[in-house]
């Protein structure tokens, strides 16, 4: 029998068709290639928040425009998630994965060469581009290789991806102190490639027809009825106010750091703290969704984010450090209860197209969220204040999360 990721008879497929015919060792292959590919396009993501200090020194920006450089590239991520579906329903998953990191390669390379600040935004939208194939096709590969299973491997996806936050970032933070930004842009652009080569040549092709593989009928979707799309629209909230603080807080934790006598290494490091804390929140909290139910878990995660944000403002250097990996357990541990929920959720028009629209609005919350908001919170009242509007933001989850919970069979 060949080797596919999904089969199809014609039929519309649903979140599990073709899984039970997928040989283990093809799911760990798979899974395996779409992580690698997940940790290389979230390092590229975290990376920016250790350069915005170099950044603001080199070409004298406010927090404003800081917030907007960022944008820049996750605004491309989000507001590109859709066409990057419609691309892989034409030409495959695989080849639109492929071709994506490339292009979020090449953007950090030109990156690297560019003179001057409009040159540099240009190759962060550039690359921001090519990371949105990124999470939905991912997702969605992994939603139909593993089908009524997948919320696990699902957080092992996530997991995956904050080993690359975990990872770049503190090794950009120590190139930074002997070598010029651009050439670790350079050396950034090279791992895409190499990564590119390696999703290319291990993931499982798709010789089924794409329209099939990418799409649900109605019929087919658990989240056919109204009271599904009512929560599926909770769902999208939730995830834009949880990435909306993430960053909320992220793009000032470099200057606080700085205030209490962090030297750049040592920002880089905290990073690498925050991603590994996130890696283990996005394994457990996965699993402890399964269990203990999606509500709990993200009210406990929300609040724990709060706390963890106000203690990193409050304390010294040192015990703010220690503090940092249990922020990125909180921080992060949401999202994978929240990606595991989608396909659960998910509106007609299929799985796939659920997560392009999740990462859509969620991502795109998060892009507009931090220059408009976060941004002129800085200039005005400093990034303590600033940061505490992230714990705020945490906070209001709750609330929408409960109205959600009748939505959800174990949200209760």
């Amino acid at each position: 029998m060949p080797t596919t990721i999904a089969e199809t008879d014609g039929r519309a497929a649903t979140p599990t068709d073709g899984a039970d015919n997928i040989r283990p060792p093809i799911r760990t292959r798979t899974l395996a290639t779409i992580g690698v590919n997940h940790a290389l396009h979230d390092g590229y993501t975290d990376l920016i928040y250790v350069l915005l200090p170099v950044w603001q020194a080199e070409f004298g920006l406010g927090y404003v425009a800081l917030a907007l450089v960022r944008s820049l590239y996750v605004g491309a991520l989000a507001g590109l998630q859709m066409p990057a579906t419609a691309l892989a329903r034409r030409f495959s998953a695989r080849r639109v994965l492929v071709l994506g990191t490339l292009l979020g390669a090449g953007g950090y390379a030109l990156a690297g060469v560019s003179g001057g600040l409009a040159g540099l935004c240009g190759a962060l939208v550039l690359s921001g581009a090519g990371s949105s194939t990124q999470h939905p096709l991912a997702s969605a590969v992994i939603a139909r290789t593993y089908g009524a299973g997948a919320r696990g491997p699902l957080g092992t996806y996530n997991f995956a991806g904050d080993l690359g936050k975990a990872a770049l970032p503190a090794f950009a933070g120590l190139l930074l102190t002997h070598a010029d930004w651009r050439f670790v842009l350079w050396l950034a652009a090279g791992l895409g490639v190499v990564v590119a080569f390696g999703v290319a040549t291990l993931l499982p092709r798709e010789p089924v027809p794409r329209e099939d593989a990418l799409a649900c009928s109605q019929a087919a979707v658990p989240g056919g009825s109204s009271a599904s799309r009512t929560g599926f629209g909770l769902l999208v909230a939730v995830g834009m106010l949880d990435n909306a603080a993430r960053p909320g807080f992220l793009v000032y934790l470099p200057f606080l750091l700085q205030e209490k006598g962090a030297v750049l290494t040592t920002v880089g490091v905290a990073f690498g703290l925050v991603a590994v804390g996130g890696a283990l929140g996005k394994a457990i909290f996965g699993r402890l969704g399964e269990r203990y139910g999606v509500t709990r878990c993200v009210i406990l995660t929300e609040a724990g984010t709060a706390v963890a944000i106000l203690l990193v403002l409050a304390l010294p250097l040192t015990p703010a450090l220690t503090v940092l990996p249990v922020l990125g357990l909180m921080l992060n541990g949401t999202s994978s209860v929240l990606y595991g929920t989608v396909p659960d959720l998910a509106p007609p028009g299929g799985v796939a197209r659920a997560f392009a629209v999740f990462y859509t609005w969620t991502l795109g919350g998060s892009a507009l969220a931090t220059p408009l908001l976060y941004g002129p919170l800085g200039d005005a009242v400093g990034p303590t204040w600033a940061a505490v509007a992230a714990a705020v933001t945490a906070l209001a989850v709750v609330p929408i999360m409960l109205r959600l919970s009748p939505n959800l069979a174990r949200g209760r």
